[in-house]
């Protein structure tokens, strides 16, 4: 997969992004919850205000994979970065494509000089919770998950 490039999402992306977004949710059996517009996303990530930022794969100018990111602020740690997805397309996956962007996130991390990197993963994802195993993370079984729907 040397053919694979890593680079920073640029808002002609954001399309090919909401697509894996998608793709993910469907996975987690929660396609219905993904209520995020197209022209909210371009406006969260290339707005006045960013929001987040993004890697992305892409393979033979085909987008298959992102890990999309924010600042997190640790009153014990600091400057955190938060990946709220790492996704790769079905057909691609097992072949180092999450790897590469995973690691890039991470060393992008290191270089702007965060304390650390925080994300999710269920309970029931074997693959995924493997996959960070490798890098040797500290699962946490004590805090709760807690979200709060504002309407708006």
């Amino acid at each position: 997969m040397d053919e694979v490039i890593i680079r920073k999402a640029v808002q002609e992306d954001c399309g090919s992004m909401l697509e894996l977004i998608k793709e993910l949710a469907a996975y987690e059996k929660a396609l219905h919850e993904v209520t995020l517009t197209l022209d909210q996303f371009i406006k969260d990530g290339f707005g006045e205000s960013p929001v987040w930022k993004a890697f992305i794969a892409e393979y033979h100018h085909e987008i298959i994979g992102i890990s999309l990111f924010y600042d997190r602020y640790s009153t014990w740690k600091g400057r955190r970065l938060y990946l709220e997805d790492l996704v790769v397309t079905e057909k691609f996956r097992g072949k180092q494509v999450g790897k590469k962007l995973f690691e890039t996130t991470m060393g992008y991390g290191k270089s702007e000089q965060y304390s650390g990197m925080v994300f999710q993963v269920l309970s029931w994802n074997e693959l995924a919770i493997n996959f960070y195993k490798k890098y040797s993370p500290k699962f946490d079984d004590e805090w709760l998950n807690v979200s709060i729907e504002f309407k708006v």
